[in-house]
């Protein structure tokens, strides 16, 4: 019977079946090393462009870096060269205001001198008494008035007093000889309005050289024939000259 029947086996099938069993794990294995192969291609891509965004990274640091201390030199060279400048404009100015200074001290000195010298001459009676004399002649020509009042130092009353009468004559005989006229001046010495005394050493206080002032019309119209105004007139117009002797 068909029971009785020993059971027969396919060894064709049995083969195939084991093909199929290892064509399954060679195509697990080969899909297993492809998805290996994407996962380290893929990591390889990843490490590669996280490599790439910390070079960026690094040369954008390095760059920001660079500029500002490219700046910050720049700024700090600004400054150098500014305060160099400064610097450099103090000492210039320094220098200068130091040159003026000295040679405003060297005119002060030279005046000095000249004071020293002008009283020197002066101090003898006929050369001063001729100087007065001649100041006060210039003073009448120059207002070309008929009363004139002559202010001088306390000291000098005297001796102006002197020097009066020749100087109206030689005002009137000047007049005569320029214009052929006949004009007098009546001249006195004022004594309510004297002149400083001479010079003490104290530079705080008024004080005068000498010579005269002319004054008319109740004092509203002065001429200054003092030695010291004559003597800064003389500085101010020889400063060029005394300058170029001195300072060149």
């Amino acid at each position: 019977s068909s029971c009785c029947k020993p059971q027969t086996f396919s060894c064709a099938g049995l083969g195939v079946r084991q093909m199929d069993a290892k064509d399954a794990q060679a195509q697990i294995l080969q899909m297993t090393q492809f998805i290996l192969n994407e996962a380290r291609d893929k990591a390889q891509d990843i490490e590669t462009k996280a490599l790439q965004d910390e070079s960026i990274e690094r040369l954008k640091i390095v760059n920001s870096m660079k500029e500002k201390n490219q700046q910050d030199y720049a700024r700090k060279t600004k400054q150098i060269e500014t305060q160099a400048a400064i610097e450099r404009s103090t000492a210039i100015n320094r220098s200068r205001l130091e040159k003026i200074k000295s040679r405003q001290e060297m005119l002060a000195h030279l005046q000095e001198d000249s004071q020293k010298e002008l009283a020197k001459r002066l101090a003898d009676k006929a050369k001063q008494k001729q100087f007065i004399t001649q100041l006060i002649v210039q003073g009448l020509l120059m207002l070309l008035e008929d009363s004139v009042e002559v202010r001088c130092r306390k000291c000098d009353e005297a001796l102006v007093a002197e020097c009066i009468g020749d100087a109206v004559k030689e005002y009137s005989k000047v007049i005569k000889d320029s214009t052929g006229a006949s004009k007098n001046c009546k001249v006195t010495v004022d004594q309510k309005v004297q002149l400083p005394p001479a010079p003490n050493g104290d530079a705080s206080t008024p004080s005068c050289l000498g010579g005269v002032v002319l004054a008319c019309q109740k004092g509203t119209i002065t001429i200054d024939n003092t030695i010291d105004s004559r003597l800064q007139l003389v500085m101010e117009q020889a400063k060029p000259t005394i300058r170029k002797l001195l300072f060149h």
